[in-house]
C-alpha cells in the first residue's frame, strides 16, 4: 500500500551555515570540510587544506569539534609550509 512505510517529516530544516564554517560530515568518518554553499538539497563541503568539494545530506552534517577543527587547521597549515598549493 502507497505510504506504508513513509513517515511524515517533522524535523525541522537546518540553518545554513555560514561559508567557512566547518562541519563534520558523519556519512564519511566524520570527515572535516569548510561549507562552501548550497546544491539543491544537498551542502557542498571542501577539505579545509583544499581539494575537491564533495557534496552532502544536511541531515549527515554536524558542527565540527574543537579538535576536530585544531586538527583541520593544524594540516592546512603543515601542507602550506610543506609547499603545497592549497
Amino acid at each position: 500500500m502507497y505510504g506504508e512505510n513513509a513517515s511524515a517529516n517533522t524535523e525541522r530544516p537546518l540553518p545554513v551555515p555560514g561559508p567557512g564554517t566547518l562541519l563534520a560530515d558523519t556519512s564519511r568518518g566524520d570527515r572535516v570540510g569548510e561549507f562552501r554553499g548550497v546544491a539543491g538539497p544537498y551542502w557542498s563541503l571542501r577539505p579545509v587544506g583544499g581539494g575537491r568539494e564533495w557534496e552532502v545530506e544536511p541531515r549527515y552534517v554536524r558542527p565540527a569539534l574543537l579538535m576536530e577543527q585544531l586538527r583541520a587547521r593544524t594540516a592546512r597549515l603543515n601542507a602550506r609550509s610543506r609547499g603545497e598549493v592549497l
